[in-house]
């Protein structure tokens, strides 16, 4: 496995990973619980930062600039 395969396969990963954890922390929210509510978002957030970052790596690695 390439270098850029695992660095794809790594951000899907953290991708999934971070899905994961927002919607488990809004399936555990509870009415007083303002700290889970801020994690959900924060998990949400960076799973769109990280397929934000995702198409602009796969993009780049498209197209590398010659030198």
């Amino acid at each position: 496995m390439s270098l850029k395969a695992f660095h794809i396969f790594f951000i899907v990963l953290s991708t999934s990973l971070a899905l994961g954890f927002g919607v488990w922390s809004f399936q555990n929210l509870e009415p007083q619980s303002g700290l889970r509510l801020v994690f959900g978002i924060g998990g949400f957030l960076a799973a769109g930062g990280l397929v934000g970052y995702g198409s602009w790596f796969v993009r780049k690695m498209r197209n590398p600039r010659q030198p």
